[in-house]
C-alpha cells in the first residue's frame, strides 16, 4: 500500500533532523582544547554557517507552507 505524503514526510524528515542532530554532536566534540586549537574566528565562521543553512531551511518551510495556504479550498 503506497504511503500518504504526511508519512513519507515524517519518515524521510526525521531521519535528516536526525543526522543534521548527529553531525552536530560530532562537531561539539571539535570545542575539545584538549584535543584541538581554534579560535574565536573560527568558531563565528561556523556558527554563521549553520545559522545561515538554518535560516535558508526556514525559509524554504515557509514558502511550502505558503504555496497551500494561497489556494481555495472549502
Amino acid at each position: 500500500m503506497p504511503k500518504t505524503k504526511r508519512e513519507r514526510f515524517e519518515q524521510i524528515a526525521s531521519g535528516r533532523v536526525n543526522k543534521v542532530l548527529s553531525s552536530l554532536s560530532s562537531l561539539e566534540k571539535c570545542s575539545n582544547p584538549y584535543n584541538y586549537e581554534y579560535n574565536d574566528e573560527d568558531v563565528k565562521k561556523m556558527i554563521s554557517v549553520i545559522k545561515k543553512q538554518v535560516e535558508s531551511l526556514k525559509i524554504a518551510f515557509e514558502k511550502g507552507v505558503s504555496k497551500n495556504q494561497d489556494k481555495f479550498k472549502f
